[in-house]
């Protein structure tokens, strides 16, 4: 809704910005039931998305301030504090975001607590707060659109090592006589070259999507591809629920039950998966997930601040 701010008092604000593949949307809120503004950037080159971000920003400053500020990024992103590289974008298929800084003129710019990690996991930490994943401490959310993204929440905190979850790039034995080429530039066998909107649209082979029936054949190396990964999700950190949605289970209510009949196949009785039957459903939050995470993160951000002058 791009549009004017109402004024609601002096509720304290949360500014975010979900900068995603195609599109960044920028969010002035006090929690879901509570968006005072929201505006739409196109992603185009970081020297005119950035500064347009920054801009909406600015003027949500001057005019009501923000206390906390998240920013939810298309990955792969650079996550250690500890690095010079912190808060850029890592190697990715968008060449000319590769390097940006996201991070730093944001910080120069606006003397908040500032969260920052990828877009599916803060999709992951909005439906831990407000969806799906309410009460739980491990949690997985899964977007399967152009690419597939895995927000993974660990005891309460997304996962960290040398670098955030990639599990769309989880490399995935291939149903037998699937034989189409991955569309994953990087790897020849991952869950994201055979089962993303991309590799949907590369399987129907010109086929319009509308035209295709809940049965038809193109469906089975998705539906495999997408349980083997809640398989190896199960059996490593063992969220207590997965969240699955995105363009491709769009419009298509077939997908989660064979998901789940495949998952619960595949495991064969050797761990007893929650959600009777259930255990991967849709996000709660729908399209809101995404610039919620956004919010989630600036709300964890001055949580943390806050912890940390009280101690």
């Amino acid at each position: 809704m791009d549009g004017p701010v109402t004024d609601r008092g002096d509720a304290r604000l949360f500014a975010g910005v979900e900068l995603g593949g195609t599109k960044c949307i920028c969010t002035l809120a006090t929690g879901p039931g509570d968006i005072r503004d929201q505006q739409t950037i196109a992603t185009t080159v970081p020297w005119e998305t950035l500064p347009a971000i920054k801009a909406v920003l600015d003027d949500w400053a001057g005019s009501h301030g923000f206390c906390g500020l998240g920013v939810a990024s298309f990955g792969p992103i650079k996550l250690d504090r500890g690095k010079a590289d912190f808060g850029r974008v890592g190697a990715t298929n968008k060449p000319d975001w590769e390097g940006a800084d996201l991070l730093g003129p944001l910080q120069s710019a606006f003397d908040v607590p500032i969260g920052f990690d990828t877009d599916v996991n803060g999709a992951a930490l909005a439906e831990i707060r407000w969806g799906s994943g309410r009460g739980l401490d491990d949690f997985a959310y899964v977007t399967v659109g152009t690419g597939v993204g895995v927000g993974l929440v660990v005891h309460g905190r997304p996962t960290r090592g040398f670098s955030h979850s990639e599990i769309g790039h989880v490399l995935v034995p291939r149903l037998k006589g699937d034989d189409m080429a991955s569309v994953c530039r990087f790897h020849d066998d991952c869950v994201e070259g055979l089962a993303s909107g991309t590799a949907l649209k590369a399987r129907l082979d010109g086929r319009p999507l509308s035209g295709v029936a809940p049965d038809d054949p193109v469906w089975e190396p998705i539906v495999h591809s997408l349980a083997t990964m809640v398989h190896a999700l199960a059996c490593t950190t063992g969220p207590m629920r997965v969240a699955m949605g995105g363009g491709v289970l769009s419009g298509q209510p077939q997908l989660l039950p064979r998901i789940n009949a495949r998952v619960a196949a595949s495991l064969a009785g050797y761990m007893q998966i929650p959600g009777d039957g259930a255990y991967v459903t849709s996000p709660e939050l729908g399209t809101m997930a995404g610039p919620l995470g956004a919010i989630a993160l600036a709300m964890e951000a001055v949580e943390s601040a806050g912890t940390h002058a009280a101690r």
